[in-house]
């Protein structure tokens, strides 16, 4: 059996507890978390830069593109205000009163024994209007004939507005008589009150048939 002798053995020993030393491992593994650290940092610092260059990028195109977005809002709120504004204007047109179809109706109305000589309208609120009419008529029954004007144009009107009224403010008999078709017809001064509401006229319902009782 063969004997071998190691006179190296207290050097190989102190290696071995250099290479054990605690304070050396831990200085290793600070060095190898101060290398993760950096790394992480260089990371980090080239996604800030990355960032910044993407932020001053945006930066440049708002600064070309912000004038044009600043007219196309200005240039919106106008045409906002001028659709309110038209709006406002059809409504308004859309809800005015015409004359025209009242004096034609008016004017159905008016036989050739019956003079207007005034009228006067007012147009008042909630889409009332107010007419006051002035006239002669002449007949063997003046005051008939004025009675059959005012008949006839509260059936007029009654079919194109709502809540049609027309009433007699003065009717007075005149001394003044007239020749129509070769007669001598007596005349009376009227006046007219007319009020009435605009729009189509309300149908009136049909009645209800009555059940017979058994």
């Amino acid at each position: 059996m063969a004997l071998h002798l190691n006179l190296l053995h207290e050097e190989i020993l102190e290696q071995r507890q250099r290479q054990r030393d605690p304070l050396k491992i831990g200085m290793m593994v600070l060095g190898g978390l101060g290398a993760l650290m950096l790394v992480y940092y260089m990371w980090n610092a080239y996604k800030t830069l990355e960032i910044r260059n993407r932020l001053a990028q945006t930066q440049r195109d708002w600064a070309k593109v912000e004038p044009k977005v600043t007219a196309a809002q200005k240039r919106s709120a106008e045409l906002n205000s001028i659709i309110s504004t038209t709006k406002v204007l059809d409504g308004i047109i859309d809800g005015r009163f015409y004359w025209g179809p009242f004096l034609e109706k008016l004017s159905r109305c008016v036989a050739l024994n019956a003079q207007l000589t005034n009228i006067d309208g007012t147009v008042l609120e909630d889409n009332k209007v107010s007419v006051t009419i002035e006239g002669l008529a002449a007949g063997r029954e003046p005051r008939a004939a004025a009675e059959e004007l005012r008949q006839l144009l509260l059936e007029q009107l009654g079919q194109g507005y709502n809540e049609t009224k027309v009433e007699f403010k003065t009717l007075e008999d005149l001394d003044t008589i007239v020749n129509i078709g070769g007669s001598n017809l007596g005349m009376a001064h009227f006046g007219l009150n007319v009020t009435f509401t605009t729009g189509a006229a309300k149908p009136t319902p049909p009645p209800r048939a009555r059940t017979p009782r058994p």
